[in-house]
């Protein structure tokens, strides 16, 4: 079934492009479930026996909210209201924002889709293709360090299996947790620190509130919109001046913010 909203993020790497689009397998309990964009048009097809759909949140900018950069609050409400769908797993967040630690955002996006496409579920699609999930933790951790550097993966597998191991067992104790200490919790796994923590839960749980807003990508696209701005560029002296342009208005200033750059291109 369709969903509405003037426009779906799509910068998550799991969505491929289409002859009229992109599209994306999401796996939920129930089963697979097919989405696809074309134009601003999203449809949602159930693989399996149920018919549970993956949760989507609606994003748009609230009257007044950065009222104090008006050529970004401008540029941002031409969005219109923005949907992105929430990844139903906790461990392909993760995993995701350990692939993008460190490397450029395009380069990221082909190391995840060789990554699926070689040692994921293969999902059969209607069409008659498949499509590869992201692997599980058991399947990472059951890779060897060959299968690693066959991918060009080699620099990423300690933190991929020190995840993996974590979530295993600690993965039914996270998901109690609140959104907030989660993202303090995750920090306590080798390898992962605020960035990869944050990016994680706020692809989790579309609280954008929790992505490290003061990163490259928030601060080159508010730069973007609002050029005659004086942006600071200190990644300290930035997260005060946009906490404070934000308020109340935090989580969907910043995914707003990194809609209006996905339609700019790729950014390191």
């Amino acid at each position: 079934m369709p969903l509405a909203a003037d426009r779906w993020m799509t910068e998550y790497p799991a969505w491929l492009p289409t002859d009229t689009g992109v599209r994306r397998v999401l796996s939920l309990p129930g089963g697979p479930v097919l989405a696809e964009v074309s134009g601003d048009v999203l449809t949602l097809t159930a693989l399996g026996a149920s018919d549970v759909e993956p949760a989507a949140d609606v994003f748009g900018l609230a009257d007044g909210a950065a009222g104090d950069v008006p050529e970004l609050a401008k540029q941002l409400a031409d969005l219109g209201q923005v949907g992105r769908l929430r990844n139903p797993s906790l461990w392909e967040a993760l995993g995701t924002a350990i692939l993008r630690q460190v490397i450029r955002a395009g380069q990221s996006k082909k190391l995840y889709r060789l990554l699926c496409a070689t040692h994921g579920e293969q999902v059969a699609l209607p069409d008659g293709s498949f499509y590869g999930l992201f692997p599980s933790a058991e399947a990472i951790l059951g890779l060897t360090d060959v299968q690693f550097t066959e991918l060009g993966l080699a620099f990423k597998r300690p933190a991929l299996s020190a995840a993996a191991t974590a979530y295993l067992e600690h993965g039914a104790t996270w998901d109690r947790l609140s959104w907030p200490a989660l993202v303090d919790e995750l920090q306590s796994v080798r390898r992962i620190g605020p960035w990869t923590a944050g990016a994680a839960v706020a692809d989790y749980t579309n609280d954008w509130g929790l992505y490290p807003y003061v990163d490259l990508a928030v601060r080159t696209w508010a730069g973007r919109a609002a050029p005659a701005h004086h942006w600071f560029h200190n990644e300290r002296a930035f997260g005060t001046q946009w906490r404070h342009l934000a308020g109340e208005h935090l989580s969907a200033l910043t995914l707003l913010t990194l809609a209006w750059g996905s339609r700019h291109g790729d950014i390191g």
